[in-house]
């Protein structure tokens, strides 16, 4: 009898899923085509001025991509670049400044050198800040907060404002494209993006009455004045998960917009299983507020959503394992979307309980290094404690 109960309510939270959480897992919401960029506004209006802030942190391999990609934006408003390096021992800020030399547009590009980090803040956080500081004096209309590992296809800054205009958009932030090339990353990186959107539905983001707010780190178009309204990047300065922080607090000031997109992707590596555990550990503890009670919640329902249906459904008998087989296959008919987007085998849909899994065992290790006092370790810096 316990054993039908659970396997229905495997079932049922897999039809609340589906049917009643904005659509998450169809990846509808899009930026994969250009916008013109006067869309919604007089022809005539001026192309308003971005000012591109990079923090950088010992980003030698991806810098030269990056900062080359956004010199060569097909952009017809005034718009400049200021890589924050932060403390960079690998020559970081000597590689951006030749990249600016190669695309011929040197003067395009400023280099600070991060000052030391203040306690209260993460290191990111704070190289952003002394970033905005900077391109105070060129009074922008938008910021481009932007990683220094993403590659731009040259129509990604106008259209990133054209709709920013259009719909008077406080935040348009992209899901850009991350690396999905090494086993670990065919395997996990797929299945990060569905929970992700699981966690936080776009459609339900991009709706200015829904409360649910989010966005993603890498690449983020803000209007100035409406981060200025909000306190600034000071009032987000201790999250880890800085993105969906400054999308809460952008969103009482307008509306804001999160898509996937084709048109800007990561060519941050994660060959292996350790590099998928680190960068799901460093901030997985931080999303449940380091909260035990909330951790042993997520882990039973991890349990219950995921690895539930597939036992029932090998182990079980009767009803049991017949509605543990159909929430596995909801569960798999959910995954094809985000696996289709990613271009790898929709087989991937029938392991989401073993990959659910591993996603569970990263969870604990990440709430094991804060009780270590690792917590949000990244580039040296223990940034949770």
């Amino acid at each position: 009898m316990l054993a039908q109960f659970l396997a229905a309510l495997s079932l049922a939270i897999w039809v609340y899923l589906l049917f009643g959480r904005g659509g998450f897992w169809l990846s509808a919401e899009r930026d994969d085509a250009p916008l013109s960029p006067d869309a919604g506004v007089p022809s005539d209006a001026p192309w308003p001025r971005v000012a591109v802030v990079i923090p950088a942190r010992d980003e030698a391999d991806g810098i030269a991509a990056c900062v080359g990609s956004l010199l060569g934006q097909d952009y017809k408003g005034e718009y400049s670049i200021i890589l924050i390096d932060d403390g960079s021992t690998d020559g970081t800020a000597a590689i951006a400044r030749q990249a600016a030399l190669e695309a011929g547009a040197a003067e395009r590009l400023v280099i600070i050198t991060g000052r030391p980090l203040p306690a209260g803040w993460t290191g990111k956080l704070w190289a952003v800040r002394q970033g905005i500081e900077a391109a105070a004096e060129l009074a922008p209309e938008y910021l481009l907060l932007s990683d220094a590992d993403i590659i731009y296809a040259d129509s990604v800054l106008a259209s990133l404002v054209a709709r920013a205009r259009a719909g008077s958009l406080v935040l348009t932030s992209l899901m850009v494209k991350l690396r999905c090339e090494s086993l670990a990353e065919l395997a996990f990186i797929p299945a990060f993006i569905f929970f992700f959107e699981m966690l936080y539905p776009f459609a339900w983001i991009n709706r200015p009455r829904n409360a649910t707010a989010g966005a993603a780190g890498g690449c983020m178009l803000v209007k100035t004045s409406a981060l200025a309204k909000a306190g600034g990047i000071d009032v987000i300065r201790n999250a880890l998960i800085d993105d969906c922080a400054l999308a809460r607090s952008l969103k009482a000031h307008g509306p804001i917009w999160l898509g996937l997109t084709q048109r800007a992707h990561s060519i941050r590596r994660y060959p292996g299983l350790s590099d998928i555990r680190h960068m799901v550990a460093r901030s997985a503890y931080a999303q449940l507020n380091y909260s035990p009670a909330i951790l042993a919640g997520v882990v039973a329902g991890m349990a219950l959503t995921y690895l539930a249906p597939p036992l029932f459904a090998l182990l079980g008998s009767g009803p049991a394992s017949a509605m543990g087989l159909a929430a596995w296959a909801l569960m798999a008919i959910a995954f094809q979307p985000t696996l289709r987007f990613y271009a790898v085998s929709p087989l991937w849909g029938v392991a989401l309980p073993a990959i659910a899994f591993c996603y569970t065992l990263f969870t604990l290790d990440s709430a094991l290094q804060y009780a270590r006092g690792q917590g949000g370790l990244w580039k040296g810096r223990v940034q949770a404690g």
